[in-house]
């Protein structure tokens, strides 16, 4: 029997490799066959999960401070993660965020660096930022735009969120007032039209132009391609070769809720399997929104308590893993 270990991270407590390593560490213990392939969606998360760094670079941080961001690149293609430079998490989060001053810059840096290092096809995840910009940082960090001729840029989205949505659906969570929103709301609606007047590209059409605080269509506007971060990694993995055959797939993230079937790693784990007629078990620290009836899930916090979930994580996923596979 084989199982197939594909979970996303369990943010804040857990990495998607530990994750991994602790469901297929329970099925060999079960005598079951076991390959982790741990998971992301264009979110934190994704340059590890497509090898991890090999190059650091000193970029301008969301508030201009400086930060070192780790990078990948391996002949001619480089993987760099937004939040990396312009996290929420390098500045300590929403509560020492500027909303309405957060830039991109430091990831318009990190994408020149990649270029002056010989990168020719560079993927760019989303996940993370501080930044409701639109872009216009990074932009102005990778001007001029013809040293990008012959250059692939591909932006890995984890959410499906246009252009003009960013404000309202991202910005209080980096920090904003609801006046500071209406603001940025305004910021984006101008910079729509700067981008369709100057680059001939309408950002405001783009499903997944609003990740990561616009920055996606922004990039969108200099020819970027816009893709699903999950499909991204899944075919960089080759996890849907690896899911055919399998006797079982286990995924999982911190919180299952209805976004997790929206370009998020559960979702897309789930359909894939469901194409190759393979069962899926997702493993959540929570569930909500009754996500578990759509998908065969289990709650750390609903089996194990809060206390023991929060501090043991990857002791209860691989409790879990050991009694669903006794039953088959």
């Amino acid at each position: 029997m084989r199982v197939v270990a594909a979970p996303d991270k369990f943010k804040g407590t857990a990495t998607a490799a530990e994750v991994a390593s602790a469901i297929c560490e329970a099925a060999r213990t079960a005598s079951w066959r076991c390959d982790a392939v741990p998971m992301a969606d264009g979110g934190e998360g994704t340059l590890d999960a497509l090898g991890g760094a090999n190059r650091a670079t000193l970029v301008s941080g969301p508030l201009g401070d400086p930060v070192r961001a780790g990078w990948r690149l391996v002949k001619g293609h480089a993987v760099i993660e937004m939040a990396a430079a312009s996290g929420l998490d390098r500045i300590g989060g929403a509560d020492e965020n500027d909303p309405m001053g957060a830039s991109t810059s430091g990831t318009g840096e990190l994408i020149s660096a990649a270029l002056d290092a010989g990168a020719r096809h560079v993927l760019i995840g989303m996940g993370g930022s501080a930044t409701t910009d639109g872009g216009l940082g990074a932009l102005r960090a990778l001007s001029p735009f013809p040293r990008l001729r012959g250059v692939e840029l591909v932006v890995a989205c984890d959410v499906t969120t246009r252009f003009l949505d960013a404000a309202e659906v991202f910005a209080p969570q980096k920090g904003a007032s609801a006046s500071q929103v209406a603001l940025l709301q305004r910021r984006l609606e101008r910079l729509a039209q700067i981008y369709l007047d100057e680059h001939g590209v309408d950002v405001t059409q783009l499903v997944g132009g609003g990740a990561a605080g616009g920055l996606a269509g922004g990039l969108a506007a200099i020819g970027a391609s816009l893709t699903s971060g999950f499909a991204a990694v899944a075919e960089q993995l080759e996890l849907e070769d690896m899911i055919e055959g399998a006797d079982l797939v286990i995924t999982g993230e911190g919180f299952l809720d209805a976004q997790s079937f929206d370009g998020k790693v559960v979702g897309g784990v789930a359909e894939m399997a469901a194409t190759l007629d393979v069962p899926v078990l997702a493993i959540a620290g929570e569930v909500y929104d009754g996500a578990e009836e759509r998908i065969d899930a289990v709650s750390l916090v609903q089996r194990f308590g809060v206390d023991r979930a929060r501090a043991e994580p990857l002791a209860c996923v691989a409790e879990v893993v050991a009694d669903h596979l006794s039953s088959w």
